[in-house]
């Protein structure tokens, strides 16, 4: 069977564009509007949604994910629960779902079980922030056996062994962490994204997504000439948290996403 993201990945190719990769923290404010957000974001023009895992001590997060775990938690989220979620969300859709989950997550529930449980309620991905490749191996394996793609970072610091190793190893797409830091900072050197992301594919033939720091039209029209992928998370959950009272915040999330991915294909972005 072929795995949902390299398909998409496959199909943007071919067709000359780059992939739009929204993220939200599943379970904020809760599962069933998760789901709801989930088929809206898809809608207004993601190609890929990564789904957050909320952690109580998320390392690589900004104060605005790290609030969104935060609620997602109150909300009674856990990995379970998420995983019925994308098993509901996959009689209504087939977009890429990537989960992003800390590994004393993962490693509570055992890496085997975790991962034949993910690809049978339909996840495609999984990201680990805080579990390097050279730790990976008990957790590689029952991917690989599930067909979960396992997708790693790499950082503006990486050096030259590590960036080859790392390209090398991941599979659906490799993230490039355009800044050193936490996700929520500003976006500044697209030059030095540039060189990195050229580094990276001198190595791999794998997609390579540029994310930390996008958050305006501008940012993923400037990374899109870049990248295969431009992920933005930040901005999209700040919209979710201020707006999570507000029976109209999908909508308003949708334009949000509906303007990063019109910038990414050039034409003009619509007017709020």
């Amino acid at each position: 069977m072929i795995n949902r993201l390299d398909a998409t990945f496959d199909r943007l190719r071919a067709d000359g564009r780059k992939a739009l990769i929204a993220y939200i923290m599943a379970g904020d404010p809760s599962l069933q509007e998760t789901e709801t957000l989930v088929l809206e974001l898809e809608k207004a023009g993601a190609d890929v949604i990564e789904l957050g895992v909320p952690f109580s001590d998320p390392i690589a997060d900004g104060p605005v994910i790290q609030a969104a775990a935060e609620r997602a938690l109150r909300s009674g989220t856990s990995l379970r629960k998420i995983l019925g979620t994308v098993a509901s969300l996959r009689a209504r859709t087939q977009v890429p779902l990537v989960l992003m989950a800390y590994y004393n997550t993962i490693h509570a529930m055992g890496e085997a079980t975790f991962c034949r449980l993910a690809a049978e309620a339909g996840v495609d991905g999984l990201i680990v922030p805080d579990m390097p490749p050279e730790e990976a191996g008990p957790l590689e394996g029952p991917a690989s056996v599930a067909g979960l793609r396992l997708i790693y970072l790499l950082a503006p610091t990486s050096t030259p062994a590590r960036r080859t190793m790392v390209a090398r190893r991941s599979r659906g797409f490799v993230y490039y962490v355009s800044l050193t830091g936490i996700t929520g900072a500003k976006l500044t050197d697209v030059g030095d994204v540039r060189r990195n992301v050229e580094k990276i594919r001198s190595v791999t033939d794998v997609p390579v997504a540029v994310g930390f720091g996008i958050a305006t039209p501008q940012d993923a029209s400037r990374v899109a000439e870049i990248a295969d992928g431009v992920i933005v998370g930040t901005a999209i959950v700040r919209q979710i948290g201020e707006h999570q009272q507000d029976p109209h915040m999908p909508e308003r999330v949708g334009r949000l996403v509906r303007s990063l991915k019109s910038a990414m294909a050039g034409t003009a972005v619509p007017s709020a």
